[in-house]
């Protein structure tokens, strides 16, 4: 067991960090941090992040990925500014279902424009009365003479306001059946729909939001007819995303706590700097230690997978544990700026308001500690029965 990075991995990590620091982050700072990035700078971005193989990083390298681990993507995706890191697991999780659900003629016309950053996917699962149980959705596929219509509406998708792509979760009435789950690719340009942002707390410059479905004509090539069972390929994909949102909470909570003990070890109090004062230092370490200790529980879930080891529940408990206790360590930092950390000036109160956003993607705190603890106990919490598969 090695806990030290390779030096290839230290080398993926730092390529990150350059872009960040050359690439992506002046961009952010030149648009206003208070509404969604316009669609050209973001997809300027995604090129970017494609030229490193991140938004193809669960692709094998004969697909067009970059032959990495889930591991070494985590590590390469820490650096990554919150705004386009949500946006990343976005459109990489759509790549990677994509990939797993199509047949080779619906990859080859849906993934080359995704994988090279110039298409940006989506993928539509959560409506209003359905949040973490796919099973209830309502939105359907019908036929109408020979025209297939999607009528339903789906809510908190990231990248759904600027998407080219969308892979919708959707009944299958087709021949008035409505039980069966499926999935159809939804392009903007054959099947228009409406959508719009929605106003948050946090993440401002990504691009959250909802979309409405009315009679919207779906091309039969676009149905996706699994062999995998209708939400198999979306849940095993959680098992990757929710390390990575708890890695994003990690960022955060890094960049909080770089902010704190510059500010500590200048900010003067009683003839001293504040970071000689006893309980500012036990306020650091307890930072250091949330921020260190979610990380490795990220990691490790990561690692589960690559080995292929059933990672559902440390999946689960690494999400619930990095944000849970980043969003502490971000609490904290302010605190130690006292009246500086309510300040925009000192950029910490973004941070706080970009990491309360962390715990409901991809399961809340309260599910995914049933998810774990259904993994503990072999029980299912859910439904009252043993869990399937």
């Amino acid at each position: 067991m090695h806990l030290t990075l390779t030096p290839e991995q230290q080398s993926m990590r730092d390529a990150t960090r350059r872009l960040v620091d050359r690439s992506i982050q002046p961009v952010l700072d030149k648009h206003d941090r208070d509404a969604p990035l316009p669609k050209p700078v973001f997809l300027e971005i995604l090129g970017k992040l494609a030229e490193l193989g991140l938004p193809a990083a669960r692709l094998p390298e004969a697909a067009g990925g970059p032959g990495i681990s889930m591991l070494d993507y985590g590590i390469a995706f820490e650096p990554l500014p919150a705004p386009i890191a949500v946006s990343l697991v976005a459109q990489e999780a759509t790549i990677a279902r994509l990939y797993a659900e199509c047949t080779d003629e619906q990859r080859a016309r849906f993934l080359p424009g995704l994988v090279a950053g110039h298409k940006v996917g989506c993928t539509g699962s959560t409506e209003p009365d359905t949040g973490s149980d796919p099973r209830g959705i309502r939105t359907r596929l019908t036929r109408r003479g020979d025209t297939l219509l999607l009528n339903g509406r789906k809510m908190w998708i990231t990248n759904v306001s600027a998407c080219d792509t969308m892979l919708v979760t959707c009944l299958d009435s087709r021949d008035g059946s409505s039980d069966r789950v499926i999935k159809v690719v939804v392009e903007r340009d054959r099947s228009p729909f409406e959508a719009h942002e929605i106003a948050t707390i946090g993440l401002r410059q990504g691009m959250l939001g909802e979309c409405v479905f009315e009679d919207c004509p779906i091309p039969p090539e676009n149905v996706i007819e699994g062999l995998r069972g209708g939400t198999a390929v979306l849940k095993a994909s959680w098992s990757i995303n929710r390390p990575l949102f708890g890695l994003i909470a990690v960022g955060l909570a890094q960049r909080a706590y770089d902010i704190a003990i510059d500010y500590a070890k200048t900010r003067r109090q009683f003839g001293k700097p504040i970071a000689a004062h006893q309980l500012v230092q036990k306020n650091l370490s307890d930072i250091v230690t949330a921020i260190t200790a979610s990380r490795l529980l990220c990691y490790q879930a990561l690692s589960m997978v690559d080995q292929g080891q059933g990672a559902a529940g440390a999946a689960a408990m690494a999400k619930r544990f990095a944000q849970t206790e980043c969003q502490n360590a971000v609490f904290q930092a302010m605190n130690l700026l006292g009246a500086m950390g309510l300040s925009e000036e000192a950029r910490i109160e973004r941070i706080y308001r970009d990491i309360r956003m962390i715990p409901v993607p991809d399961g809340t705190n309260e599910i995914l500690a049933l998810i774990h603890g259904r993994e503990l106990t072999g029980l299912e919490a859910f439904r009252g029965t043993m869990p399937h598969g």
